[in-house]
């Protein structure tokens, strides 16, 4: 049914072109150079946000703006520019259909292997006749490192009000709900003493914290909320009574209320179980901090971005499942933004360690993917199966 002709040899040219650049946080300038030139071949504008001036990156997030061949709401397609590291000297390698690293490096099909499928859809939508919608192309620094870019980006240059995010595992896989996380720091305040000659005149901050810390809420709490601290620092030697301990964790959560419900919970116990034992100076004493990580992401299988997904599939021959997450991506962040966002998987594999590969056959099926959702767009009578 599908008239899109994806080339192998064109996607893993492109790829293997892109994955050669080390682009760790903050160093995405060598992509978007890369970018610039290969998607000048349409009819585009550039834009750039102050991104990098929030991030610290050496470039800011990449718009590029595609006209349009037909009246059609704007669609959004975003990926990451950076990759974690170790990304220096990245040799990509391909054989037997495969791309990998030589193994000292990750291979950055997170996410750029999302970068060369867009190009991809592009080219093959082009050639195959498809009037493209409007396209608003968002291409973002510093993903890996707390979704830094997306948290940047100015959406007021944006036509678009939904759209796809390439940025998961599994082809042919929608992520349509993933939660929402808050991070809380926590100090204790206790006061040093020297341990072996006045003890008496110290208070154990790490002590204080331990008492709150064992009846806390830690790792699945239900089916849709997480917890876990991750971190915990204090004292300076094991001769003085400590007089501080921080304590940083996360809590994540499908259902808002429920989130609160437990970042109550965990802030409720030091609060209660650490109170003065000195009520001149008030210590031992708590301070705690909660943050925002990244807001809910949670859209409805009847909306469009989920129809006509499948729709594009069926045309292929395929199915999409629709599936729900525990982590947070640039996806969450588009939605609290306003651009109602959902995550189409890329086939990446073993992402964030030097065993990362990507099968050149999945990249050539999310681009056929793509093209077909590029056409169906915005065509309210295209959807029927």
């Amino acid at each position: 049914m599908n008239r899109v002709k994806i080339r192998p040899d064109r996607l893993r040219d492109n790829f293997m072109e892109l994955a050669s650049i080390s682009s760790p946080s903050r160093r995405e300038g060598e992509v978007a150079r890369w970018i610039r030139e290969r998607f000048s071949r349409f009819r585009h504008e550039f834009l750039e946000d102050s991104a990098a001036e929030l991030t610290g990156s050496d470039t800011n997030n990449l718009i590029v703006q595609i006209e349009g061949d037909r009246q059609a709401p704007a669609l959004f397609l975003n990926a990451h520019m950076d990759m974690v590291e170790p990304a220096e000297g990245v040799k990509p390698r391909f054989q037997d259909g495969v791309f990998r690293s030589d193994g000292t490096t990750v291979l950055g099909a997170d996410d750029k292997a999302a970068v060369a499928i867009i190009l991809e859809a592009l080219e093959a939508a082009r050639e195959a006749g498809i009037a493209l919608p409007p396209l608003d192309l968002v291409f973002t620094v510093c993903e890996e490192i707390g979704l830094l870019g997306a948290k940047a980006l100015d959406v007021s240059l944006l036509r678009a009000k939904a759209g796809y995010a390439l940025d998961s595992t599994e082809p042919f896989q929608l992520i349509n709900r993933a939660p929402q996380a808050v991070r809380f720091l926590v100090e204790v305040h206790g006061r040093a003493a020297h341990a072996g000659i006045e003890p008496e005149k110290g208070i154990n901050a790490i002590l204080a914290a331990a008492r709150a810390m064992k009846d806390i809420p830690s790792g699945r709490i239900d089916e849709d909320t997480t917890c876990n601290i991750g971190v915990i620092k204090g004292g300076k030697a094991t001769n003085i009574v400590p007089e501080l301990v921080t304590i940083e964790g996360e809590v994540r959560s499908h259902d808002p209320r429920r989130l609160k419900e437990v970042q109550d919970e965990i802030i409720g116990a030091f609060h209660r179980e650490i109170r003065p034992e000195d009520g001149a100076s008030g210590l031992p004493r708590v301070v705690s901090q909660v943050d925002e990580d990244y807001p809910l992401m949670s859209i409805p299988e009847d909306h469009e971005l989920v129809v006509t997904a499948k729709a594009a599939a069926r045309r292929m021959g395929r199915q999409i499942s629709v599936a729900s997450t525990g982590g947070g991506s640039d996806a969450n962040i588009f939605n609290g933004k306003g651009i109602a966002t959902v995550i189409l998987g890329i086939g990446m594999r073993n992402v964030h360690s030097t065993q990362e590969f990507i099968e050149l056959s999945d990249m050539v099926n999310t681009a056929g993917l793509v093209a077909e959702i590029l056409d169906l767009w915005g065509r309210a009578d295209s959807h029927r199966p």
